[in-house]
């Protein structure tokens, strides 16, 4: 989306916050947005519980920073409410590895097994599937379900192997990977460890399996930072998107953290090029026009709906747990 309109000597951070009080709007970031867009949201965390705080509160407006999977998700649980997206463009490498006719096909070859479907795919895509998951729900899901019952998971082969591996499930796995998580390198990591070797490793289990088994700690991106409260040292290696580190620096300024690199050495590979779509230009804008908007039509959101209420159902105790960030008030 290119911006046409000049905000030259604009107070983007006045201006969204007289928006946002105009608009009853609540703005929400994702962990990998950019750290100015996280220091003016009104919470920062992960996709589905995001979406899940937004629904609890009385905004008439979800501006969402994130990827449009998360928007979406949003939109499925606040209907009545407008969800603007800053970029319709940012979009996500797992979703665009998923087709829903694709994935229509593939379930129609396995009429015998159910959908787990990890949370970062379209409405389509949900629509499609028997059980959403996170990465922090997927595992307890798993351990409700027959182990005699045949299971796709999909559209990220690489948690599905971290699961299948964890729990001993065979899962049929759709072949989706994150181009993030997809891009660090085994060699550069081991070259890292080498010049910290007291420090400790986590990672998010959409890494592929070589950078899993050098991880001392694996889990979701609010289970990194929870583990990274725990760890001892002064130092830890950081298998995901960089952007988290903000959060981690904000909570413990006297630690290091330092990303994993890619195979070039250094981890700015490993920043999400669509969340990096979104800027404060753009939220500004998106609350000043109401625009883009998420929009879904009713069939399609309420059959969608089906595979997060099961999810809800039976993962109610991980879901606000694993994936949530801390609240945040407006101007701190």
């Amino acid at each position: 989306m290119t911006i046409q309109t000049n905000l030259t000597g604009l107070d983007l951070r006045a201006e969204i916050d007289r928006l946002r009080r105009e608009r009853n709007a609540v703005i929400l970031a994702h962990y990998y947005q950019k750290p100015e867009i996280q220091d003016i949201a009104d919470f920062v965390g992960d996709s589905l519980d995001l979406s899940r705080k937004a629904q609890a509160t009385d905004a008439d407006v979800i501006a969402f920073c994130g990827v449009r999977f998360m928007a979406e998700t949003a939109k499925i649980l606040s209907p009545d409410k407008v969800v603007i997206l800053p970029d319709m463009d940012a979009g996500c490498s797992l979703e665009d590895s998923c087709p829903p006719e694709q994935f229509a096909e593939f379930r129609a070859r396995h009429p015998d097994h159910i959908a787990l479907t990890y949370i970062n795919c379209s409405a389509a895509v949900k629509a499609l599937s028997d059980v959403i998951v996170t990465s922090s729900s997927a595992e307890t899901i798993l351990a409700k379900i027959d182990p005699a019952q045949k299971i796709i998971f999909g559209p990220d082969r690489n948690l599905g192997g971290y699961l299948a591996r964890k729990t001993g499930r065979d899962l049929l796995l759709w072949p989706g990977v994150c181009i993030v998580h997809e891009a660090f390198s085994e060699t550069e990591l081991l070259k890292l460890k080498a010049q910290y070797p007291t420090a400790p490793i986590a990672a998010h289990p959409e890494c592929p399996a070589v950078i899993l088994d050098h991880a001392d700690y694996v889990g979701s991106t609010r289970g990194i930072l929870e583990y990274a409260a725990t760890v001892t040292g002064d130092t830890l290696i950081v298998a995901t998107e960089p952007h988290i580190i903000h959060q981690m620096e904000k909570a413990m300024p006297g630690k290091r953290f330092i990303g994993a690199p890619g195979a070039d050495g250094n981890c700015n590979c490993n920043i999400c090029p669509y969340m990096a779509l979104n800027t404060m230009e753009k939220l500004y804008i998106a609350l000043r026009d109401l625009e883009p908007r998420i929009e879904i039509e009713e069939g399609l959101r309420l059959n969608a709906k089906k595979s997060l209420d099961a999810m809800l159902s039976l993962a109610s105790g991980t879901v606000g747990l694993g994936d949530l960030g801390p609240a945040k008030v407006t101007g701190d």
